[in-house]
């Protein structure tokens, strides 16, 4: 790989509905120095406030200096336009599309490169993770909401408007419940929330808990939210014939409590061939799959 007019580092930026976290990495995904803070969540303009200070610190703290910063790569969560360089990001400034590529280019020396979180989460995992030199892949984040990063061919899926990867909102349920125009019926089936809501419980984390000391309750909870998630798995296998489906976000850190449930059940669903050919793994990047996958973006700038 040729880096960046000489350049040896970037910055990656993994924007969540709670955290930003900001990386400083080498080419071969060293990271020399990580910041992670509470996410801005009151307007378009603090959310652009804390990304620039958080790169500017993490950079500050390093001894490279802005000289050896070849580009920024910044993750983000929900849709972002690549014709327009405009970013949805409703769990952080709202239902309005912002100029986030534009407000970024302006105040900072190096180029910015933005995407999608789950384009950079299964960049992540075929740069440095479970799916290293693979070329069909689909990385399938489960936490608060559900979607999926898809590379095929070796190359990213985006779709006509860079919508590709809302598998949120696959249809699961015949019953047409209110809450599927909201936010998908496989979201509102399967990810954290619907966890929370069956048991009843203020979290998803305290019903995993729970399954982990044997409470019956939450194992069934589990095991339903498993059910979900294995029909929803079976399709996207069924349509994309993928070599791995790499599973992470939140939820996923239930690890085999919902892996081999999952397993079990999608092979009642998928095309038989397909099925037998995948492979399901948890993410072995965990937490920083969003700042290796933001730093791959930057890399790839360079290629």
């Amino acid at each position: 790989m040729t880096t960046m007019a000489g350049a040896s580092y970037v910055v990656g930026v993994d924007l969540g509905g709670t955290k930003i976290a900001v990386a400083v990495l080498d080419s071969h995904g060293n990271i020399s120095k990580k910041l992670r803070f509470p996410a801005e969540k009151e307007n378009p303009q603090k959310s652009i406030t804390q990304i620039c200070a958080a790169v500017n610190q993490a950079v500050a703290g390093t001894s490279t200096g802005w000289g050896q910063i070849g580009a920024i790569g910044v993750a983000v969560p929900g849709i972002y336009f690549a014709q327009t360089g405009n970013a949805w990001a409703p769990n952080l400034w709202g239902r309005d599309q912002i100029p986030l590529r534009d407000e970024l280019a302006s105040r900072f020396p190096v180029p910015v490169v933005i995407d999608s979180d789950r384009a950079a989460y299964v960049l992540g995992e075929q740069w440095l993770g479970a799916a290293r030199g693979l070329t069909e892949v689909v990385f399938l984040a489960v936490g608060t909401g559900i979607g999926a990063g898809i590379i095929t061919n070796g190359r990213l899926c985006r779709g006509a408007g860079d919508i590709a990867g809302a598998v949120g909102w696959l249809a699961l349920d015949p019953r047409k419940r209110e809450i599927y125009k909201q936010v998908g019926c496989f979201e509102a089936e399967a990810a954290g929330p619907a966890v929370a809501r069956r048991a009843a419980a203020l979290t998803a984390e305290m019903v995993v808990e729970a399954a982990r000391q044997g409470d019956q309750r939450a194992l069934e909870v589990l095991n339903q939210t498993a059910a979900y998630l294995a029909m929803g798995i079976a399709n996207i296998v069924s349509m994309l014939n993928p070599q791995m489906i790499v599973l992470g976000g939140g939820l996923m850190q239930a690890g085999d409590l919902l892996l081999e449930p999952i397993r079990r059940e999608m092979l009642e669903w998928a095309q038989p061939l397909a099925a037998r050919q995948v492979r399901l793994e948890l993410t072995q990047l965990g937490e920083d799959a969003g700042v290796l996958g933001a730093a791959r973006l930057a890399l790839l700038k360079g290629e």
